[in-house]
């Protein structure tokens, strides 16, 4: 296990490797389909998101005590920010990207071009994943709707796996490949 704690050091992030498996401690920031596509239209963040993560996440987060609390934090199908994802990460340097089911090429080149990871949260686990949430630091562009906003969440000890490496290896893609060649066999 590789304790990755902020700031998120684009050497730090360029050693990882696919299928090392990291605990996240620091801040991170939320965003879907309504931010990707603010942002890759020109929209200015309303955070600084230079060497940040982002986590494909619609948080349920809710009031108690006049303090937000997070109630489930799973990870959200990251493909659909396919179109967008490789321009964030150039424009913003984006140290990692946490979601689940993996992205495509583009983004691939993007994070061994620039030194971004692309890490794999456990769906299913929005409650356990919840746990790891110390903090809510705020919410922004809340006029996208509460789980399309950018939620700023301190975490602690957050698991995630390296599925995509910033040298070019996906686990993904060679999942795919291995069920291609395994089909072919038995064809």
């Amino acid at each position: 296990m590789i304790q990755l704690i902020e700031p998120y050091a684009e050497d730090r992030i360029r050693a990882l490797k696919m299928g090392d498996m990291v605990h996240l401690t620091g801040v991170i920031y939320t965003g879907r389909d309504a931010v990707h596509k603010f942002l890759h239209e020109g929209g200015a963040p309303p955070v600084d998101l230079a060497g940040q993560i982002i986590y494909h996440c619609g948080p349920v987060v809710i009031k108690e005590k006049g303090r937000w609390v997070v109630k489930a934090a799973g990870p959200t199908t990251s493909i659909r920010e396919e179109p967008y994802q490789a321009h964030l990460i150039e424009k913003f340097a984006l140290r990692a990207v946490i979601g689940k089911g993996g992205m495509g090429p583009k983004t691939l080149e993007a994070c061994a071009k620039f030194g971004c990871v692309y890490l794999h949260a456990i769906g299913g686990a929005a409650q356990v994943l919840a746990e790891c949430v110390t903090e809510v630091l705020g919410v922004y562009l809340e006029q996208f709707g509460s789980p399309e906003a950018i939620w700023a969440l301190r975490v602690k000890d957050f698991p995630a796996v390296v599925t995509m490496d910033a040298h070019g290896s996906s686990l993904h893609a060679a999942v795919l490949e291995e069920s291609t060649q395994r089909l072919k066999r038995l064809a």
